[in-house]
Protein backbone atom coordinates (compact mmCIF):
# COMPACT_ATOMS: atom_id res chain seq x y z
CA UNK A 1 0.00 0.00 0.00
CA UNK A 2 2.56 2.78 0.63
CA UNK A 3 4.31 1.55 -2.32
CA UNK A 4 1.05 2.16 -4.57
CA UNK A 5 0.49 5.89 -2.66
CA UNK A 6 4.50 6.76 -3.34
CA UNK A 7 3.65 5.83 -7.22
CA UNK A 8 0.24 7.52 -7.07
CA UNK A 9 1.86 11.04 -5.77
CA UNK A 10 4.76 10.83 -7.54
CA UNK A 11 3.42 13.21 -10.36
CA UNK A 12 2.54 15.57 -7.59
CA UNK A 13 5.96 15.38 -6.54
CA UNK A 14 7.35 16.29 -9.96
CA UNK A 15 5.20 19.23 -10.02
CA UNK A 16 5.78 20.73 -6.91
CA UNK A 17 9.52 21.07 -8.13
CA UNK A 18 8.12 22.65 -11.36
CA UNK A 19 8.68 26.26 -10.71
CA UNK A 20 12.27 25.51 -10.45
CA UNK A 21 12.00 24.26 -14.14
CA UNK A 22 10.19 26.96 -15.48
CA UNK A 23 11.82 29.04 -17.93
CA UNK A 24 9.76 32.38 -18.52
CA UNK A 25 11.77 32.75 -21.76
CA UNK A 26 11.01 32.44 -25.00
CA UNK A 27 14.28 32.00 -26.25
CA UNK A 28 15.31 28.94 -24.13
CA UNK A 29 11.81 27.71 -25.54
CA UNK A 30 12.58 28.25 -29.05
CA UNK A 31 15.08 25.04 -29.29
CA UNK A 32 11.89 22.70 -29.06
CA UNK A 33 9.20 25.03 -30.51
CA UNK A 34 11.04 26.10 -34.09
CA UNK A 35 8.13 27.30 -35.61
CA UNK A 36 5.92 29.41 -33.22
CA UNK A 37 5.76 32.65 -33.49
CA UNK A 38 7.15 33.91 -29.83
CA UNK A 39 7.15 37.51 -31.00
CA UNK A 40 3.34 37.28 -30.99
CA UNK A 41 1.22 36.92 -27.65
CA UNK A 42 -0.99 38.80 -25.34
CA UNK A 43 0.02 37.88 -22.10
CA UNK A 44 3.21 38.42 -19.76
CA UNK A 45 5.90 35.42 -20.77
CA UNK A 46 6.47 35.22 -16.88
CA UNK A 47 2.52 33.76 -16.39
CA UNK A 48 3.83 30.27 -17.92
CA UNK A 49 5.67 27.84 -15.60
CA UNK A 50 6.52 24.62 -16.89
CA UNK A 51 4.26 21.43 -15.74
CA UNK A 52 7.27 19.08 -15.28
CA UNK A 53 6.62 17.13 -18.86
CA UNK A 54 7.90 18.25 -21.91
CA UNK A 55 5.90 18.63 -25.82
CA UNK A 56 3.89 15.97 -25.55
CA UNK A 57 4.82 14.12 -22.25
CA UNK A 58 1.62 14.29 -21.66
CA UNK A 59 0.03 12.46 -25.01
CA UNK A 60 -2.85 13.19 -26.37
CA UNK A 61 -5.07 10.22 -28.37
CA UNK A 62 -5.53 11.45 -31.89
CA UNK A 63 -7.29 8.12 -33.21
CA UNK A 64 -9.42 7.37 -30.46
CA UNK A 65 -11.34 4.04 -29.75
CA UNK A 66 -14.70 3.33 -28.65
CA UNK A 67 -17.21 0.66 -27.58
CA UNK A 68 -20.72 0.53 -27.28
CA UNK A 69 -22.00 1.89 -23.88
CA UNK A 70 -23.22 -2.05 -22.76
CA UNK A 71 -19.78 -3.19 -23.42
CA UNK A 72 -18.64 -0.98 -20.69
CA UNK A 73 -18.63 -3.10 -17.67
CA UNK A 74 -15.33 -1.79 -16.40
CA UNK A 75 -16.50 1.78 -16.04
CA UNK A 76 -18.67 1.73 -12.51
CA UNK A 77 -22.06 3.65 -12.34
CA UNK A 78 -21.08 6.60 -10.63
CA UNK A 79 -17.68 7.13 -12.61
CA UNK A 80 -17.34 10.32 -13.95
CA UNK A 81 -17.41 11.05 -17.87
CA UNK A 82 -18.12 14.19 -20.41
CA UNK A 83 -21.14 13.59 -22.37
CA UNK A 84 -21.29 14.51 -26.08
CA UNK A 85 -24.55 14.35 -27.61
CA UNK A 86 -24.67 15.91 -30.80
CA UNK A 87 -27.18 15.66 -33.76
CA UNK A 88 -28.50 12.19 -31.93
CA UNK A 89 -24.58 11.01 -32.03
CA UNK A 90 -23.76 10.15 -28.58
CA UNK A 91 -19.89 9.33 -27.26
CA UNK A 92 -18.61 9.59 -23.51
CA UNK A 93 -15.09 9.97 -22.97
CA UNK A 94 -14.19 8.95 -19.25
CA UNK A 95 -11.99 11.12 -17.06
CA UNK A 96 -10.25 7.96 -16.22
CA UNK A 97 -8.68 8.28 -19.82
CA UNK A 98 -8.66 11.83 -20.07
CA UNK A 99 -6.50 11.88 -16.93
CA UNK A 100 -4.03 10.55 -18.45
CA UNK A 101 -4.10 12.02 -21.77
CA UNK A 102 -5.77 15.59 -21.44
CA UNK A 103 -7.03 15.87 -25.36
CA UNK A 104 -8.68 13.63 -27.62
CA UNK A 105 -9.08 14.96 -31.04
CA UNK A 106 -11.92 12.97 -32.73
CA UNK A 107 -14.81 13.74 -34.92
CA UNK A 108 -18.68 13.54 -33.99
CA UNK A 109 -22.10 14.19 -36.32
CA UNK A 110 -19.44 15.30 -39.10
CA UNK A 111 -17.86 18.22 -36.46
CA UNK A 112 -14.07 18.26 -35.32
CA UNK A 113 -13.88 18.39 -32.27
CA UNK A 114 -11.24 18.47 -29.52
CA UNK A 115 -12.29 16.71 -26.05
CA UNK A 116 -9.97 18.22 -23.05
CA UNK A 117 -9.57 17.75 -19.39
CA UNK A 118 -7.56 19.90 -17.10
CA UNK A 119 -7.14 18.05 -13.41
CA UNK A 120 -5.30 20.75 -11.85
CA UNK A 121 -8.59 23.07 -12.66
CA UNK A 122 -10.87 20.55 -12.87
CA UNK A 123 -11.78 21.94 -16.59
CA UNK A 124 -13.78 19.68 -18.96
CA UNK A 125 -14.30 21.40 -22.06
CA UNK A 126 -15.33 20.62 -25.78
CA UNK A 127 -14.55 22.92 -28.60
CA UNK A 128 -14.73 22.89 -32.24
CA UNK A 129 -11.37 22.66 -33.89
CA UNK A 130 -12.94 24.79 -37.12
CA UNK A 131 -11.46 28.10 -36.95
CA UNK A 132 -11.20 30.89 -39.84
CA UNK A 133 -8.23 32.38 -39.77
CA UNK A 134 -7.90 35.93 -41.65
CA UNK A 135 -4.20 35.15 -43.05
CA UNK A 136 -4.89 31.51 -43.80
CA UNK A 137 -8.76 31.09 -44.03
CA UNK A 138 -10.41 28.21 -42.75
CA UNK A 139 -8.51 25.81 -40.45
CA UNK A 140 -9.06 22.50 -38.83
CA UNK A 141 -7.00 22.10 -36.31
CA UNK A 142 -5.67 19.06 -33.51
CA UNK A 143 -3.90 19.79 -30.74
CA UNK A 144 -1.23 18.57 -28.28
CA UNK A 145 -0.12 19.16 -24.97
CA UNK A 146 3.34 21.94 -24.40
CA UNK A 147 4.03 20.78 -20.82
CA UNK A 148 3.06 24.00 -19.96
CA UNK A 149 0.83 25.67 -17.55
CA UNK A 150 -1.03 29.19 -16.70
CA UNK A 151 -2.69 29.81 -13.61
CA UNK A 152 -2.36 26.33 -12.96
CA UNK A 153 -3.96 25.07 -16.57
CA UNK A 154 -3.37 23.48 -19.21
CA UNK A 155 -1.74 25.25 -22.18
CA UNK A 156 -2.11 23.52 -25.18
CA UNK A 157 -0.87 23.60 -28.60
CA UNK A 158 -2.00 22.94 -32.92
CA UNK A 159 0.38 20.96 -35.06
CA UNK A 160 -0.68 23.43 -37.82
CA UNK A 161 0.94 26.85 -36.59
CA UNK A 162 2.14 25.57 -33.17
CA UNK A 163 0.15 28.43 -31.48
CA UNK A 164 -0.28 28.23 -27.81
CA UNK A 165 -3.95 28.14 -26.36
CA UNK A 166 -5.32 28.52 -23.36
CA UNK A 167 -7.46 25.52 -22.72
CA UNK A 168 -9.74 27.38 -19.53
CA UNK A 169 -10.31 30.00 -22.11
CA UNK A 170 -9.82 28.33 -25.56
CA UNK A 171 -8.25 31.12 -27.03
CA UNK A 172 -4.80 31.21 -28.83
CA UNK A 173 -2.27 32.88 -26.41
CA UNK A 174 1.13 32.60 -27.89
CA UNK A 175 1.26 32.41 -31.84
CA UNK A 176 0.66 33.34 -35.24
CA UNK A 177 -3.01 32.47 -34.48
CA UNK A 178 -3.13 34.97 -30.93
CA UNK A 179 -6.42 36.41 -30.60
CA UNK A 180 -8.46 33.23 -32.21
CA UNK A 181 -11.05 31.74 -30.32
CA UNK A 182 -12.56 28.07 -30.50
CA UNK A 183 -16.18 27.33 -29.88
CA UNK A 184 -17.21 25.78 -26.89
CA UNK A 185 -19.58 22.76 -27.64
CA UNK A 186 -22.49 22.33 -24.72
CA UNK A 187 -21.58 18.97 -22.56
CA UNK A 188 -22.51 17.41 -19.51
CA UNK A 189 -20.56 16.34 -17.23
CA UNK A 190 -21.91 13.31 -15.42
CA UNK A 191 -21.69 9.79 -14.05
CA UNK A 192 -21.81 6.71 -16.60
CA UNK A 193 -25.18 5.98 -15.24
CA UNK A 194 -26.90 9.04 -16.19
CA UNK A 195 -24.50 9.19 -19.80
CA UNK A 196 -25.69 5.70 -20.52
CA UNK A 197 -29.66 6.87 -19.54
CA UNK A 198 -29.73 9.26 -21.94
CA UNK A 199 -27.84 7.05 -24.88
CA UNK A 200 -28.40 3.99 -24.87
CA UNK A 201 -27.01 3.31 -28.40
CA UNK A 202 -24.10 5.56 -27.22
CA UNK A 203 -20.24 4.54 -27.56
CA UNK A 204 -17.66 5.23 -24.69
CA UNK A 205 -14.13 5.97 -25.34
CA UNK A 206 -11.37 3.22 -24.31
CA UNK A 207 -7.75 3.45 -24.23
CA UNK A 208 -5.56 2.34 -27.23
CA UNK A 209 -3.23 0.74 -25.20
CA UNK A 210 -4.64 -0.91 -21.39
CA UNK A 211 -1.03 -1.32 -20.11
CA UNK A 212 0.32 2.64 -21.23
CA UNK A 213 -1.00 3.94 -17.58
CA UNK A 214 -3.09 3.00 -14.65
CA UNK A 215 -6.39 3.58 -16.05
CA UNK A 216 -8.94 4.22 -13.36
CA UNK A 217 -6.69 5.27 -10.80
CA UNK A 218 -6.09 8.97 -9.96
CA UNK A 219 -2.70 9.90 -9.61
CA UNK A 220 -3.66 13.16 -8.32
CA UNK A 221 -4.99 11.32 -5.11
CA UNK A 222 -6.76 13.89 -2.50
CA UNK A 223 -5.93 16.96 -4.60
CA UNK A 224 -9.38 18.71 -4.47
CA UNK A 225 -8.92 18.64 -0.64
CA UNK A 226 -5.93 20.59 -0.55
CA UNK A 227 -6.22 24.17 1.03
CA UNK A 228 -4.55 25.54 -2.18
CA UNK A 229 -3.50 24.65 -5.83
CA UNK A 230 -0.21 23.68 -7.26
CA UNK A 231 1.43 25.90 -9.41
CA UNK A 232 -0.98 28.73 -8.57
CA UNK A 233 0.54 32.24 -6.89
CA UNK A 234 -2.24 34.09 -7.82
CA UNK A 235 -5.72 35.95 -6.38
CA UNK A 236 -8.01 34.16 -4.79
CA UNK A 237 -11.60 34.51 -4.38
CA UNK A 238 -13.03 35.14 -1.15
CA UNK A 239 -16.38 33.73 -1.35
CA UNK A 240 -15.42 30.02 -1.04
CA UNK A 241 -12.22 28.28 -0.94
CA UNK A 242 -9.54 27.91 -3.83
CA UNK A 243 -10.23 24.13 -4.78
CA UNK A 244 -14.24 24.30 -4.25
CA UNK A 245 -15.95 23.70 -7.57
CA UNK A 246 -17.71 26.16 -8.57
CA UNK A 247 -20.62 25.98 -11.92
CA UNK A 248 -20.37 28.72 -14.31
CA UNK A 249 -22.76 29.38 -17.15
CA UNK A 250 -23.34 32.30 -19.33
CA UNK A 251 -21.42 34.83 -17.46
CA UNK A 252 -22.80 33.42 -13.68
CA UNK A 253 -21.31 31.20 -11.09
CA UNK A 254 -23.07 29.64 -8.10
CA UNK A 255 -20.60 27.41 -5.16
CA UNK A 256 -21.39 23.84 -6.17
CA UNK A 257 -22.02 23.21 -2.07
CA UNK A 258 -25.11 25.95 -2.45
CA UNK A 259 -26.31 24.45 -5.84
CA UNK A 260 -26.11 20.60 -3.54
CA UNK A 261 -28.56 22.54 -0.26
CA UNK A 262 -30.61 23.85 -2.37
CA UNK A 263 -30.81 21.20 -5.37
CA UNK A 264 -32.52 23.61 -7.76
CA UNK A 265 -31.71 27.63 -9.30
CA UNK A 266 -34.06 28.98 -11.71
CA UNK A 267 -32.85 32.37 -13.03
CA UNK A 268 -34.69 35.14 -14.23
CA UNK A 269 -33.60 35.36 -17.94
CA UNK A 270 -34.45 31.25 -17.96
CA UNK A 271 -31.67 28.89 -16.39
CA UNK A 272 -32.54 26.07 -14.51
CA UNK A 273 -29.35 24.83 -12.65
CA UNK A 274 -30.36 21.24 -11.17
CA UNK A 275 -27.76 19.05 -8.63
CA UNK A 276 -28.58 15.41 -7.49
CA UNK A 277 -26.25 12.34 -6.03
CA UNK A 278 -24.39 10.18 -7.88
CA UNK A 279 -21.08 11.56 -9.45
CA UNK A 280 -17.51 10.55 -8.29
CA UNK A 281 -14.72 13.44 -8.24
CA UNK A 282 -11.76 11.99 -10.42
CA UNK A 283 -9.69 14.03 -8.45
CA UNK A 284 -10.39 12.64 -4.51
CA UNK A 285 -9.59 8.67 -4.01
CA UNK A 286 -6.51 6.63 -5.58
CA UNK A 287 -9.24 4.82 -7.37
CA UNK A 288 -11.34 7.14 -9.42
CA UNK A 289 -14.44 5.18 -9.21
CA UNK A 290 -14.52 5.10 -5.20
CA UNK A 291 -14.06 9.10 -4.99
CA UNK A 292 -16.64 11.22 -2.99
CA UNK A 293 -19.87 11.92 -4.29
CA UNK A 294 -20.19 15.28 -5.95
CA UNK A 295 -22.76 14.67 -7.66
CA UNK A 296 -24.47 15.47 -11.52
CA UNK A 297 -24.94 19.14 -12.40
CA UNK A 298 -27.23 20.11 -15.49
CA UNK A 299 -27.74 23.74 -16.83
CA UNK A 300 -30.69 23.78 -19.36
CA UNK A 301 -32.82 26.64 -20.73
CA UNK A 302 -36.82 26.84 -20.28
CA UNK A 303 -38.17 26.61 -23.48
CA UNK A 304 -41.49 26.73 -24.78
CA UNK A 305 -41.34 23.14 -25.76
CA UNK A 306 -39.18 21.73 -23.31
CA UNK A 307 -35.53 22.67 -22.00
CA UNK A 308 -32.61 23.00 -24.38
CA UNK A 309 -28.68 22.55 -22.76
CA UNK A 310 -26.84 25.48 -22.75
CA UNK A 311 -22.66 25.58 -22.22
CA UNK A 312 -21.89 25.42 -18.88
CA UNK A 313 -18.46 24.41 -16.55
CA UNK A 314 -18.07 23.05 -13.26
CA UNK A 315 -14.41 23.94 -12.42
CA UNK A 316 -12.44 24.98 -8.74
CA UNK A 317 -12.94 28.36 -7.96
CA UNK A 318 -9.06 29.80 -8.20
CA UNK A 319 -9.15 29.11 -11.61
CA UNK A 320 -12.79 30.75 -11.90
CA UNK A 321 -11.14 33.87 -10.46
CA UNK A 322 -8.03 33.98 -11.99
CA UNK A 323 -10.05 34.04 -16.10
CA UNK A 324 -12.70 35.55 -14.75
CA UNK A 325 -12.19 37.81 -11.79
CA UNK A 326 -15.25 40.06 -12.82
CA UNK A 327 -17.97 37.09 -12.34
CA UNK A 328 -18.86 37.31 -8.67
CA UNK A 329 -19.63 33.45 -7.32
CA UNK A 330 -23.24 32.82 -5.80
CA UNK A 331 -22.95 31.19 -2.36
CA UNK A 332 -26.40 31.53 -0.87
Amino acid sequence: MKFLKCILLLPLAVMMLAPALAWADPDFWSGQWPNTNFDKTEIDYREILSGGVPKDGIPAIDSPKFIPVAEAGHLTATEPVIGVIVDGEAKAYPLQVLMWHEIVNDEIAGIPISVTFCPLCNASLVFDRRVDDPERGEMVLDFGTTGKLRNSDLVMYDRQTESWWQQFLGRAIVGDLTGLELKMIPVRIESFAKFKERAPQGSVLIPEDDGFRRYGMNPYQGYDSLHHPFLYEGAVPDEVAPLARVVVAEKQAWALDYLRSVKRIETPDGLVITWEKGQNSALDAAVIGEGVDIGNVTVQRKMKDGYEDVLYTVDFAFAHFAFHPETPIVTK
